[in-house]
């Protein structure tokens, strides 16, 4: 079935400028916010200011809540979930919005600090599924938090204003890279050998107190430290620190068509969840928008999909709207409808052979629905229920949302999820959905304008109708 474009919908004038504005502050979004913790704040405080009550201080005051209003919940500074209440009961049901809002990259190790032949480095643990070569010879920041045990944290972020210094992990040359370059892809570039250079320079032969100083260069970095943001070397046990690619999103293409940035999977999904919910006012089933940590390693942890986070916040808002029971939360829980929201492999004319061409996402053809995904013989799937999937297609087809299908790939390349079958175990009705994006997973990823600005238009008509 051939798809128009979407950018036909969209002539040159204002149409074209409502996709293009909204892009660009996606672009912003993007380029500030490069990890969890900064999407977190950015859209708390986004969402505090349109009206959203926070739910721990509602509980706190023991107060009660009704049909328009509007509650979040932040989860340890790494998630956040939603909630305009509808004015039907939320045991007849939800209508969400479901994404992650981490992305892959390397973190500091505990014990990251080492020198070196007079370098200064730090060691790094990649995070979720990344090509390793492509990390090497990068301007490369760091943006995290570090706790001290006084209580006080101290925030990071080195290496994306224009002032900064930059960091990165160095590559051999090719006049010497004989032997490496007859090793297999995944073997060019060791995940022990992604180490952050960072230094150069030696402290002085002797300290304050006349001691001799050893390992000078990475002395040096301490005293900066030290002097710039008060840690000491103890305190990067208790650190959470990302190194991320440097530098803000930028307009891709002649036509300005796409973003090439970091983290699109799965922001390009998150930003207009968020953003739909901000559009709905007065919605007949409660509205929920649920953006979580930890998709890339599996969704296990607190901050994770696994967590009980979400269906503890549901039993909180259904308490108080007084209609809290077990079972009620039990039937809040089965009869909702839920697009979750990932990034799917747009179809790469470099790279035809992994594709199936009539099952392939493009640019271009707006918002994809995988009824399935995992991997082979569908395994690890959520298999969304025909039945679903039409009311989804009306849906879509009544408010013009142009949207596609699409498999991640041939069926014997392999595959991926989302967190659909997490929800699914609560016997909801799930689907897959998202924005087609090229180079996943690499430091740069591309996206299509259009598709994220269909992807905004078919979660609002969702939200209101489904």
């Amino acid at each position: 079935m051939e798809k128009k474009n979407a950018w036909e919908k969209y002539p040159l004038g204002s149409k074209r400028d409502e996709v293009f504005q909204f892009a660009e502050e996606y672009r912003q979004f993007i380029s500030a916010c490069k990890t969890e913790r900064e999407c977190t704040v950015a859209l708390y405080e986004e969402a505090r200011q349109a009206g959203y009550q926070d739910m721990d201080e509602l509980i706190a005051a023991n107060a009660t809540v009704k049909a328009g209003d509007k509650i979040i919940a932040n989860n340890m500074g790494k998630g956040i979930a939603m909630f305009i209440i509808g004015k039907k009961p939320m045991e007849q049901g939800m209508n969400i919005l479901g994404a992650h809002i981490d992305s892959p990259r390397m973190d500091l190790k505990q014990v990251p600090l080492y020198e070196d032949t007079d370098m200064a480095l730090l060691d790094t643990h990649y995070y979720g599924g990344i090509k390793k070569y492509q990390w090497v010879t990068l301007p490369l920041a760091l943006h995290g938090v570090i706790c001290k045990k006084d209580g006080t944290t101290v925030k990071v972020n080195i290496g994306d204003k224009p002032e900064d210094p930059v960091f990165g992990v160095s590559d051999l040359l090719i006049h010497l890279s004989a032997d490496q370059l007859e090793k297999k892809g995944a073997k060019v570039i060791e995940g022990e050998n992604l180490d952050l250079l960072i230094g150069s320079i030696p402290a002085d032969e002797k300290d304050e107190n006349g001691e001799k100083v050893k390992e000078r260069v990475k002395a040096n970095i301490l005293n900066i430290l030290s002097r710039e943001y008060g840690v000491d070397e103890d305190d990067f046990l208790s650190a959470e620190i990302e190194v991320v690619p440097a530098g803000a999103a930028r307009d891709y293409g002649f036509d300005r068509s796409m973003i090439m940035g970091y983290g699109h999977d799965d922001r390009v999904c998150a930003y207009p969840s968020f953003r739909a919910m901000l559009e709905v006012e007065a919605p007949e089933y409660t509205s929920v928008c649920l953006l979580v940590d930890k998709e890339e390693i599996g969704s296990v942890g607190a901050s994770g999909m696994e967590s009980r986070f979400f269906e503890n916040c549901v039993a909180e808002v259904m308490n108080m709207t007084g209609a809290y029971s077990e079972l009620a939360v039990r039937r809040a829980l089965k009869n909702s409808k839920v697009l979750s929201s990932d990034v799917s492999a747009a179809f790469d004319p470099n790279y035809p052979s992994v594709m199936e061409k009539r099952n392939a996402a493009y640019f271009g053809k707006g918002l994809v629905f995988n009824k399935y995904t995992g991997a082979r013989g569908k395994s690890g799937s959520n298999d969304a229920n025909a039945e679903y999937v039409a009311k989804l297609r009306n849906i879509m087809d009544t408010n013009d949302v142009s949207f596609q299908t699409a498999e991640l790939g041939k069926v014997d390349q392999g595959g991926g999820g989302t967190i659909a079958y997490i929800l699914a175990n609560y016997d909801m009705n799930v689907i897959d959905s998202g924005v087609a994006v090229l180079n996943m997973h690499a430091p740069w990823e591309i996206i299509s304008k259009v598709d994220l600005y269909e992807a905004l238009r078919g979660y609002v008509a969702f939200l209101k109708e489904a």
